[in-house]
């Protein structure tokens, strides 16, 4: 039957998804070509983060933001949604998720906030996403997620605890502890790594991977906000945390938004949505390129061998070296994250 389902070209073969809001306060999950097309705008019920593309079929979940309690499922081709997902009491979802290999399962980023403890809910992608358990994630807030190719996953656990009773408050600052984790095919906890003791404030937020494994990191800076602190890491499985300084850091306000590594490798960019500026880092040293201010930076993802990047009006197509701005009609402004479909 999940076969008979459409795909992403029947669509319109979107590239990336996005969630936006435009006057008025309505709020959408938008579907953009490579061009900078809109092929579809679907309306989700209020302020969306991101959202997780599935594999092979065209649907596309997207996910409040935290501390959000609804997600949405909607078939891409049709504009129908196909389901509602909603937090069970004493969850919220944090605006991520992502789905197993064969898109049987979607897996959610959760905050079990009463107890506290950082949770994966489990849905059945086959039988109307209906929600059939739930995992560790091994840390306090759990933020992005992402499926490693060799089917496993990441999760990033950024250690700030919150409770929805007291909005986006961070109430364990004392205590606060990230860590990187990594999951197996089967949601079996295989590897942690965590900050040292100067970076424990350092909050994991925002993750990208390329297809050896090696995790790259942006960071939300939850200390004194004049302290000098990196914002990027990168990680590989059994070796420790590695930070990389650059001379704009300051400009992101100590808040990474999205990251991406190019498709060749060569090149990591990393938005700083509140600053309106994005950095550049050599993909295989970490060495710092340039930074470019880009009004509204948010999302970034591949495009090429470069990137392409969400901002105020359109899409920045291009890296350290310059690009192609292409833009948007439509009044957008876009939330924090462009998500590139891996269409099968």
């Amino acid at each position: 039957m999940s076969l008979a389902r459409p795909t992403w070209a029947m669509a319109g073969a979107p590239a990336y998804l996005t969630a936006a809001s435009k006057a008025g306060n309505s709020t959408w999950l938008v579907g953009l070509t490579e061009a900078g097309d809109v092929v579809f705008e679907l309306p989700i019920p209020s302020r969306g983060h991101a959202a997780a593309a599935h594999p092979y079929r065209a649907e596309a979940v997207a996910f409040a933001r935290r501390p959000g309690r609804f997600a949405v499922v909607l078939d891409c081709a049709t504009g129908k949604e196909i389901a509602r997902l909603d937090s069970p009491e004493g969850r919220h979802f944090y605006g991520h998720g992502a789905f197993t290999a064969d898109g049987k399962l979607l897996m959610t980023t959760e905050n079990a906030y009463e107890i506290p403890a950082g949770k994966l809910g489990v849905w059945d992608a086959e039988d109307g996403y209906k929600r059939i358990g739930e995992i560790s994630s091994g840390g306090i807030g759990p933020h992005e997620m992402i499926r490693l190719n060799d089917g496993g996953f990441a999760v990033a656990n950024g250690g700030m605890q919150t409770h929805p009773d007291y909005e986006r408050a961070v109430l364990n600052i004392p205590t606060m502890q990230p860590n990187l984790t990594y999951l197996d095919a089967a949601g079996e906890i295989i590897d942690q790594v965590e900050p040292p003791a100067d970076m424990r404030l350092n909050s994991i937020r925002h993750i990208a991977a390329d297809a050896s494994g090696r995790v790259v990191i942006a960071l939300q800076w939850q200390g004194n906000p004049l302290a000098p602190v990196p914002l990027m890491a990168s990680h590989r499985r059994g070796e420790e945390l590695t930070f990389f300084n650059h001379p704009e850091t300051a400009k992101l306000k100590q808040y990474a938004g999205s990251i991406a590594i190019s498709a060749d490798g060569s090149e990591i960019a990393m938005t700083g949505p509140k600053g309106g500026h994005v950095l550049f880092f050599d993909g295989v040293t970490g060495a710092p390129i340039n930074g470019r201010a880009l009004p509204e930076a948010s999302g970034v993802a591949q495009f090429g061998d470069r990137f392409a990047i969400t901002l105020a009006g359109g899409l920045l197509e291009g890296g350290a070296e310059g690009g192609n701005m292409v833009e948007i009609g439509g009044g957008y402004s876009w939330d924090n994250h462009l998500v590139s479909i891996r269409q099968g």
